[in-house]
């Protein structure tokens, strides 16, 4: 039997460590999409450069150099927007809110930057949408990178000067407030593997990026506490559950170092309030053992949240490399989507069961879940999307199948609303429910839309005669 970090999950769950969702509490349906993505108008309203800007200038970084200058012009089109996802009808729309446009400058907030938000909002909120805020998805101010960005300890109080604002003029007024998507992307791709903004390549600087992202969070979760907000507050990591390649040791070895990277990093810090050993002693050989954490930062890091946000796509298999140093991705099994990612729902079943198991039993939402296929506009305006309808039915019924067995997810947000920017991919993935023409940045629903529009209606009608 092949060794895998997962095998010991599916022992039957006893009584003690089930988790049941109270009656009563609705199941969320909803769509997601990030600022940088989607908005545009990238100097609109004062609105002043983030790192994405110089990084998709840089040669080869970005597919064919796009930029999200337009990107699908949102920032535009928001009130026609938010009816297509009134179209849909879920009940809460998950967007993030750029950080250049409320703090163009340091310690400067825009009036007019916290203005679209405001009526953005109001919109979702006329046709009963929850409007569900993502504080920090990548788009780091350049005024911030300029001093260091994520590696200097002066970003943490940054993002919490950014956060309280937010609190203070919208805290009201939101469902769920997450504090980073995916800091394993900002930290490692962006500052150890050099894929993402700022496209560094340092495994000092990607810790101390991942270590200054998750004590912002910590204390942006106390200062939402101290302000006593509304809603509820958590935190969006990646899971790419990963398995050996082959059966041998080597790569059991290496698929081992790359969870510990990719998940315990992460997981380990925010419920246990530790570290991996091996990511410290890697990091400690590097550095020599001169990097230093201050006393408490594990505790803030560590402080309660109220859910935890999780995005999946798909699973990931580890090869070691020749002559045993590094590893790199095995070659897929099963069918991939047009990102050359399997389709394997029950590894999201796999991870959330090992993610009860050893961290944490707190409430989780499928923040992003969802699948990029070459769609093509047809002659009668309709996009014949089979692949991504039947990656989607899949998946919801992994996410029930989940919760019949005590997994305690309270919500799923697909990914995403529209064809979008989609970050070092530029324009040539399409991961969206609505086909984007970008030409004309005119939208198009996709079968798939309808497919989750009729999913949607269908799975209210059966809750509407599950009530007392």
């Amino acid at each position: 039997m092949r060794k895998t970090l997962y095998k010991h999950r599916i022992k039957k769950r006893t009584a003690a460590n089930q988790m049941v969702k109270p009656k009563n509490t609705p199941f969320i349906y909803g769509v997601a999409t990030s600022a940088f993505q989607i908005e545009g108008n990238l100097e609109a309203d004062g609105r002043t450069p983030s790192i994405w800007e110089p990084f998709c200038n840089i040669k080869d970084k970005v597919f064919e150099g796009h930029t999200g200058e337009i990107a699908c012009d949102h920032y535009n089109q928001y009130r026609e927007d938010v009816s297509l996802i009134d179209w849909l009808g879920v009940d809460a729309y998950r967007f993030s809110i750029s950080w250049s446009r409320i703090f163009p400058k340091k310690h400067q907030a825009n009036p007019e930057g916290i203005k679209f938000y405001l009526d953005l909002i109001s919109e979702l909120e006329q046709r009963g949408i929850k409007p569900c805020v993502t504080i920090y998805h990548w788009d780091l101010p350049i005024w911030a990178q300029q001093e260091g960005g994520w590696t200097n300890r002066k970003c943490v109080d940054w993002f919490l000067e950014y956060a309280t604002y937010l609190f203070e003029k919208i805290g009201d007024r939101v469902t769920l407030w997450f504090t980073h998507n995916e800091p394993f992307c900002s930290g490692i791709l962006g500052h150890t593997l050099g894929l993402h903004a700022p496209g560094y390549e340092s495994v000092k600087e990607g810790f101390l990026a991942v270590h200054h992202l998750l004590l912002s969070h910590g204390k942006a979760v106390k200062r939402f506490r101290e302000m006593q907000m509304i809603g509820e507050i958590g935190i969006v990591l990646s899971v790419t559950p990963l398995y050996p390649d082959t059966s041998s040791q080597a790569d059991y070895k290496s698929t081992r170092f790359a969870d510990a990277v990719s998940h315990r990093l992460f997981l380990e810090a925010l419920f246990k309030g530790t570290y991996p050993k091996e990511v410290m002693t890697l990091v400690n050989r590097l550095t020599r053992g001169r990097l230093k954490l201050h006393p408490h930062d594990m505790e803030t890091i560590s402080e309660p949240c109220d859910f935890l946000g999780i995005n999946y796509y798909t699973r990931g298999l580890i090869k070691t490399k020749v002559g045993g140093i590094g590893y790199s991705a095995g070659k897929p099994r099963v069918p991939v989507t047009d990102m050359g990612w399997e389709v394997v729902p029950y590894a999201l079943k796999a991870m959330i069961e090992r993610i009860r198991s050893e961290f944490t039993q707190i409430p989780i939402y499928i923040t992003e879940n969802g699948a990029a296929y070459p769609d093509f506009l047809e002659r009668d305006f309709r996009i014949h999307d089979e692949q991504r309808v039947l990656y989607l039915k899949r998946h919801l019924e992994m996410v029930h199948a989940i919760n019949a067995t005590g997994g305690d997810i309270r919500g799923y947000f697909l990914w995403s609303l529209f064809d979008n920017f989609e970050w070092q991919e530029g324009y040539s993935k399409r991961f969206g429910l609505f086909y984007v023409d970008y030409k004309t940045l005119k939208r198009y629903p996709k079968d798939s839309a309808y497919f989750y529009m009729d999913y949607v209606r269908e799975q209210k009608r059966k809750n509407n005669e599950q009530m007392p």
